[in-house]
């Protein structure tokens, strides 16, 4: 599943900087995470870092992105071939 942020959301601007896939960028009222580049830091780090700096947990998983870590793998690898 890639992640989204909730309208809890109190844009402090912490989470963006520590996604390694640029995923995270600044909707029109709060951030938002393009599930295309999301990859859970699945390749990167052992859980996602968006989630552990958050201070309000307004970073669930999105239920309308299922992806298996698999899947989240090949994502990575495609994204950071691209570099």
């Amino acid at each position: 599943m890639a992640l989204m942020i909730t309208d809890e959301c109190i844009n402090c601007d912490v989470c963006e900087p520590e996604c390694p896939n640029n995923a995270i960028y600044q909707g029109e009222e709060i951030y938002e995470i393009n599930p295309d580049l999301c990859t859970e830091c699945v390749g990167h780090y052992d859980k996602p870092q968006c989630q552990s700096v958050c201070p309000i947990d307004c970073i669930p998983f999105n239920p309308n992105v299922v992806e298996t870590k698999e899947q989240l793998l090949n994502k990575y690898y495609r994204l950071t071939a691209a570099k």
